[in-house]
Formats: C-alpha cells, sequence, structure tokens
C-alpha cells in the first residue's frame, strides 16, 4: 500500500487487512484492543480545531496521521483534499473505510506507523496529527517524521489536549513521557519554518466520543518555507 503512495496511484477507498502491517505489532494490538471494545470510539465529525485551520488553506495532498475511524479523512475528502490517511489500528481503518465507502468519497488508507510507513518526503501540503499518540524516542524519529513529510509550502498542523504534558504517570499506565507533545516538535523547527500558530485555546470538541472531557488544546500550525 506504501508502494502505491510513492508512485502516486489514484487513491482507493478499499482497505484489505491482510495486505500487511507495518510498524511495532505490539502496538497495533494495543489499538486494536481499544477500538474492538466499542462499536464506535469517536464522534464521527471532524476534529474543531481541523476543521478552524484548514479553513482558507488551498486543499492539495494532506496526510492525516494517526486518521482512527476516518472522521477527519473522510471531512478532508469531502473538501477536495486528496487524502493519504494513516493509522496503526486495523480495526479502526476498517470503520474507516466503510465511512469513506458509505460517504462516497476516495482516501488512500495505510496501515502503518507514522515512523515505517515510507512516505514520499516533502510532498504533502498539510501534515494533520490530532491529538496522536506518537511515541517519544531518543531520535525524535516521530517528530522528525512529521516535519519530513510536509512539502515547501505545506503546513503542519498538531493538536493535543491541553495539559496532559504535564501530568504525572497514571496507575494505568499511561505516562506522558513516553509520547510527543507539539513542543517537542516546535523545539525542532528551524529558520525554514514560520509558526503560524502556537497556543493554548479553548476545545471545539465534537459531541459524544471518547475525549469529549478535554477542555482546551494546544495548537502547533507551522509553515515550511523551504
Amino acid at each position: 500500500m506504501t508502494d502505491n503512495i510513492a508512485a502516486g496511484s489514484p487513491a482507493s477507498d478499499a482497505f484489505l487487512p491482510g495486505e500487511g502491517y507495518l510498524g511495532d505489532p505490539a502496538v497495533r494490538a494495543e489499538w486494536d484492543n481499544r477500538y474492538a471494545e466499542r462499536q464506535q470510539l469517536w464522534s464521527g465529525r471532524p476534529n474543531g480545531a481541523l476543521v478552524a485551520e484548514v479553513a482558507g488553506l488551498t486543499p492539495g495532498r494532506v496526510l492525516d496521521v494517526g486518521c482512527g475511524e476516518g472522521a477527519d479523512a473522510v471531512w478532508l475528502a469531502r473538501g477536495g483534499w486528496d487524502v493519504t490517511a494513516l493509522e496503526v489500528s486495523g480495526v479502526a481503518l476498517q470503520r474507516a473505510a466503510v465511512h469513506g465507502r458509505d460517504a462516497g468519497v476516495s482516501v488512500r488508507w495505510v496501515h502503518a506507523a507514522l515512523t515505517e510507513a515510507a512516505l514520499p518526503p516533502a510532498s504533502f501540503d498539510l501534515v494533520s496529527a490530532q491529538y496522536p499518540a506518537l511515541l517519544r524516542t531518543p531520535d525524535a524519529a516521530a517528530e522528525r517524521a512529521l516535519l519530513a513529510a510536509v512539502a515547501p509550502g505545506g503546513v503542519l498542523l498538531l493538536v493535543h489536549h491541553a495539559g496532559m504534558d504535564t501530568q504525572h504517570a497514571q496507575d494505568s499506565g499511561f505516562d506522558p513521557a513516553d509520547y510527543v507533545w507539539p513542543s517537542m516538535v516546535a523545539a525542532l523547527l528551524t529558520d525554514d519554518w514560520k509558526v503560524e500558530v502556537n497556543e493554548q485555546r479553548p476545545r471545539v470538541a465534537p459531541d459524544g466520543g471518547a475525549g469529549a472531557h478535554h477542555t482546551d488544546d494546544l495548537v502547533l500550525r507551522a509553515r515550511r518555507l523551504r
């Protein structure tokens, strides 16, 4: 499936679980289990920060990192974007493909982790990562993969829940220190980038779905100059 992306083949609304997964099997299993616990995990509507920040952008090629059940990807495709949607959970990706098919849009559904997806470098006009669970590594692989995917003139939009990055490790096993937060990506931006938004703001949340209790967003929007 990633070969098709690199070759620039037409988008497909099909997702075949047997086509293989690129990434850590343990991460896939963890997220498959989370999605399997509920018939629908998210609201089915696009994230408010994405809707606000994409307004005014000219549709082009977009990478949706951690697309979940496909609400953002389908919304972007309806808006004229050429969408590649990346997800580690096969359960979520199957639901996303059905969502896209029912909506009558075409999306490239890619079953892979961001750091393993072999995406063509500097090729997306928009890279959108809405509340992604990107694992932190000593070499900042996920942060660098986000930046590397953005084409010159393109935009990186990274949105996360405010306050989570400063929490202590929880009994449930969640440790914020294990994950990538907007400040870590912002720290890697060079003179080749212009920060357009870097702020905390009230969250415009879709009704229903997991995560609805979070009230504020961290929003990082940066444009690649060259």
